[in-house]
């Protein structure tokens, strides 16, 4: 059985601890404040405008009657748990449930290799289609959050303002960080397929049979730390609607 170390003493969201436990080793550490490294990531015309909003120039507050109430906190909540059953329910977890007589067939899914096939580059592309899923929703939902908050108030526009630069300045960096984490999970998936392929071996010399595969343990055990690692980038992609919402909730 593969030890997996544990995290604590590691600091930063449940992500990182997560892909720091999972890679058996420590995060390396950066040796620049995040204002520095914020600056890195801003081009000029994104700093240009985030001065102009930053500096007090109010933007008009758009003319409409939008209002934050139940109805918007609900779908912020549905767009979640939608998203958290997504994860839960893929195919590279579970096998699709079987139609109940008269119940809609639902609409095909890549088929999940056999155990004893298993192959990383399928869990990727999984984890790719998924990470499309989140970003697509969540910058819908994201986007309506800030049209609601730029109709309330001259400092409510000006802060919507300011997560609308923020959102298309960090957007291509977000995007870059965040599909390098399938990667960044194969070594895991690789160390635990090597460490049961050597158990089933060892077993079965001792007790002088043939090699055999191993069970699908180990490939459980992957699914679930992969599994985990997609509801924590969950969570970090959601973070800035929490701030808008917060925002709304104050108004």
């Amino acid at each position: 059985m593969v030890h997996v170390p544990s995290d604590r003493g590691i600091s930063g969201s449940a992500l990182i601890r997560l892909l720091t436990r999972l890679g058996q080793g420590p995060a390396p550490a950066s040796e620049l404040p995040l204002s520095d490294r914020l600056s890195q990531w801003l081009g000029w015309t994104d700093a240009i405008a985030l001065s102009a909003v930053l500096g007090g120039n109010s933007p008009a507050v758009p003319l409409g009657t939008k209002t934050f109430g139940e109805p918007e906190e609900r779908d912020c909540a549905r767009t979640r748990a939608d998203l958290a059953k997504a994860i839960i329910e893929d195919s590279a977890f579970a096998p699709p449930p079987k139609p109940r007589p008269g119940q809609p067939r639902a609409p095909a899914r890549p088929a999940r290799p056999a155990d004893a096939d298993a192959e990383y580059a399928y869990y990727r592309q999984r984890y790719h289609f998924l990470q499309r899923t989140m970003e697509t929703a969540i910058g819908n939902l994201r986007s309506r959050l800030r049209g609601i908050l730029a109709a309330q108030s001259a400092g409510m526009t000006r802060l919507a303002v300011l997560d609308a630069i923020m959102d298309r300045a960090l957007a291509a960096r977000e995007r870059s960080l965040l599909t390098a984490v399938p990667g960044l999970l194969e070594p895991h998936f690789e160390r635990l397929r090597q460490a049961a392929q050597a158990e089933a071996q060892q077993a079965a010399a001792d007790a002088g049979e043939p090699a055999r595969a191993p069970d699908a343990a180990w490939l459980d055990v992957f699914r679930k730390d992969m599994q985990s690692v997609l509801l924590a980038e969950l969570d970090i992609r959601l973070q800035p609607v929490e701030g808008l919402l917060a925002a709304l909730r104050a108004c």
